[in-house]
C-alpha cells in the first residue's frame, strides 16, 4: 500500500528506512509492511462497524557501546545479546548511554464500516507521516502509514465466519466473530475503512536508581 501524499525528501526516505531496519532488528516476529493479516480477526463495536489490531512492543536494555564502530550490544530480560550498529543517519548516537533502554513497538490497526447495496468505486487513498528526534534529545523515530479505502464484499462464508473483501489492489479474508454483525452483510455490499500500521524505535533513559 504504496501511494505517498507526504514529501518524499531524502531525509524523511531515510528515518522510514532507519526505523523499518531497527524494528525489524528488535521485534521478535518480522510482519510484512502495509499488509493486514490475510485472516484477522474482527470485533464489532457497532451495528455494521468493526474494529481489528495487532500490537507488538519489546525492550531491550544498552549494555555496551562502542562509539568507533557506533555499534549497541542489546540484552533482552532472559539475558540474550544482540548488536546492532547504528548507521550515520541515527540522529544524537552521542546521546545514548550504558543502562539506556531501546524500546520498539509494532501497531496495525484496522477500523471498516459496511456500506449496504454498495455502488461506489473501489478505491484506495495513502498516506504517510514520519518524525525524529530534536537536537540532544536520545535518538527516536517513528513511521505512521495509512490506507483509507472502499472495497467490494465477494463472499460471505457464515458457516466460517470469514468474508472476502476486494479492494483496488488486492484481495483480503477477514473473520467476523459476532454472528449477529454477520448477519448485516451480504455479497454485493461495499465495506469502508481505514488500515493504519505504525512502527516506533526510541531510547529511554535508565531508570532512577
Amino acid at each position: 500500500m504504496r501511494f505517498r501524499t507526504s514529501r518524499t525528501s531524502r531525509t524523511s526516505r531515510t528515518i522510514r528506512s532507519l526505523v523499518a531496519t531497527a524494528a525489524l532488528a528488535l521485534l521478535p516476529f518480522a510482519v510484512s509492511a502495509q499488509q493486514a493479516p490475510e485472516s484477522a480477526v474482527m470485533t464489532a463495536s457497532a451495528p455494521g462497524e468493526f474494529v481489528g489490531m495487532v500490537e507488538a512492543q519489546v525492550s531491550l536494555a544498552v549494555k555496551a557501546i562502542d562509539k568507533a564502530t557506533r555499534a549497541v550490544v542489546l540484552q533482552n530480560e532472559q539475558g540474550e545479546e544482540t548488536v546492532i550498529t547504528a548507521s550515520d543517519a541515527v540522529k544524537n548516537f552521542d546521546q545514548i548511554k550504558v543502562g539506556d533502554r531501546v524500546v520498539a513497538s509494532y501497531t496495525q490497526t484496522l477500523v471498516m464500516k459496511l456500506k449496504k447495496g454498495g455502488g461506489d468505486l473501489r478505491v484506495r487513498i495513502d498516506s504517510s507521516s514520519q518524525q525524529s528526534a530534536k537536537p540532544g534529545d536520545k535518538p527516536a523515530a517513528a513511521v505512521v502509514d495509512d490506507v483509507a479505502f472502499i472495497a467490494d464484499v465477494d463472499a460471505v462464508d457464515r458457516k466460517t465466519q470469514m468474508i472476502t473483501l476486494r479492494g483496488a489492489k488486492k484481495t483480503v479474508k477477514l473473520k467476523i466473530k459476532d454472528p449477529e454483525q454477520l448477519k448485516l452483510i451480504n455479497k454485493g455490499d461495499q465495506i469502508e475503512g481505514v488500515y493504519s500500521e505504525a512502527v516506533a524505535v526510541s531510547v529511554l533513559p535508565a531508570a532512577a536508581k
